[in-house]
């Protein structure tokens, strides 16, 4: 891949058997107050026996878009099992109120229940359904996916790196926040994203700063609401939150010293035989809202590579049936030669290009690189 976003080698000999633990202890989710004692448990466990511990902790899916809104689904694993599911995000407004309130509960039960995306749908609420599934499917991907970068260690690491919070929605704009963790401490916050425009301005600017800096003293997504900016402190706290879960998650991964972030080194070469591996897997990128419809893009990754990018979203109806026809294939295949998000966009198709490439970034981003 090109040098300005290389998908780094992910080294999984020597990531720490109790990794993921001192980072769940240090960045534990506030709405999680079991996890810590969960992460203790398994500590004690792999003092004692050397034993490879289950994944722990919150892991939060991607954002499921469905005809009535957004569905969000965050878990909390203790010991490789589901013990809590929530919707961070389900649809509201209107009926969809109602339909939320019963369908939610039973779709959380149903899959701490099943342990699986393989659960009915509740009736009256299909898309709300077909949106849980989807994001909690994401979610246990993600869970598969940091449990086995943890098998089989054997040395104690430290994550260090950047990590992007997902875009939280608020009334009067988005709010996504960027943490630096550096040997298990958030040691920056700063919100990329926050509202702008007439009086936004003037209270992003005055919150932002404190919100930034209780980050780092709390350790924490606990931090309070800054006084006047009711809607912005909760927008960040959600994306904190989320950042949080990635830097968790990816606690299984960092035994050879590589830093998540398009800056870092690519990790050094491991001599043959020493079980150094290369970034493989799919990857789902987050969603992108452009002014014609979402676009999501998902990657496949082979030694290092994009082997292949298709859009799993796009804008349709009408004229943008034409547009996504035309763009997408040609955007699939600009991903796949040039390896980056750094690619053109198609004539007659700026703003799906635009939401193409943001979310091939972030997918990107998952995948390390």
């Amino acid at each position: 891949m090109k040098k300005n976003h290389p998908l780094r080698r992910v080294v999984l000999a020597g990531a720490a058997t109790v990794s993921g633990i001192v980072l769940l202890l240090s960045l534990k989710p506030a709405s999680d107050p079991g996890s810590a004692q969960a992460a203790g448990a398994a500590a004690q466990e792999a003092a004692q026996g050397g034993a490879a511990a289950a994944a722990s902790g919150a892991i939060t899916g991607d954002a499921a878009q469905t005809q009535y809104g957004a569905v969000q689904v965050r878990l909390t694993v203790a010991d490789g099992r589901i013990t809590k599911a929530e919707a961070v995000q389900a649809p509201k407004g209107g009926q969809s109120d109602q339909v939320t309130a019963d369908a939610v509960p039973k779709l959380n039960q149903a899959a701490v229940t099943a342990q699986s995306a393989d659960i009915d749908a509740v009736s009256g609420a299909t898309y709300t359904s077909a949106g849980y599934k989807k994001s909690l499917q994401s979610a246990i991907d993600r869970m598969k996916a940091s449990a086995g970068a943890s098998q089989g260690a054997t040395g104690t690491a430290q994550v260090s790196g950047t990590f992007n919070g997902d875009a939280a929605q608020t009334q009067y704009g988005a709010v996504q926040v960027r943490i630096t963790v550096s040997k298990n401490r958030i040691t920056r916050a700063e919100a990329v994203q926050a509202p702008k425009g007439g009086q936004s301005d003037q209270v992003t600017a005055d919150a932002v700063p404190k919100l930034n800096q209780a980050v780092v003293t709390q350790q924490s997504p606990d931090i309070d609401a800054v006084s006047g900016a009711t809607y912005t402190s909760a927008g960040y706290r959600k994306s904190l939150q989320s950042a949080i879960d990635k830097a968790n998650a990816s606690a299984g991964t960092q035994g050879s010293g590589a830093q998540q972030g398009s800056k870092a080194p690519e990790a050094p070469k491991a001599p043959e035989g020493s079980g150094n591996a290369q970034a493989g897997g799919t990857f789902t990128g987050e969603a992108a809202q452009t002014q014609y419809g979402t676009v999501q893009v998902r990657i496949t990754v082979s030694g290092g590579r994009i082997t292949k990018a298709e859009a799993v979203q796009a804008p349709e109806g009408g004229q943008s049936d034409r547009v996504t026809a035309d763009a997408v294939p040609k955007l699939n295949q600009a991903a796949v030669a040039a390896g980056t998000a750094d690619i053109d966009a198609v004539s007659g198709a700026t703003y799906t290009s635009a939401g193409y490439k943001k979310s091939l970034q972030s997918a990107l981003d998952q995948a390390g690189g």
